[in-house]
């Protein structure tokens, strides 16, 4: 089973994040991510780039549930956190 540090390397091997947070019981994730690989995408196109880069593990069911809470770019995240 997964813990939530796991989740969070993987993530982190997907693409440069600013900030990771994942949370979890080993079945279900949710997880907010700060990249700057997100400037310019569409809310979709970011869930699709995180998706895309863990579909190994999705495909697996290693990952089983993983809900992408936040996807911002470090200015989004600043205006929110600020």
């Amino acid at each position: 089973m997964l813990t939530p540090e796991q989740v969070k390397t993987m993530i982190a091997a997907v693409l440069p994040c600013e900030h990771i947070a994942v949370e979890g019981d080993g079945h279900h994730f949710f997880a907010q991510i700060v990249s700057q690989a997100f400037e310019g995408k569409s809310r979709l196109a970011r869930h699709r780039l995180i998706k895309d880069g863990l579909s190994n593990e999705i495909a697996s069911n290693e990952l089983h549930a993983l809900s992408i809470t936040v996807a911002a770019t470090p200015a989004e995240w600043a205006t929110r956190h600020h």
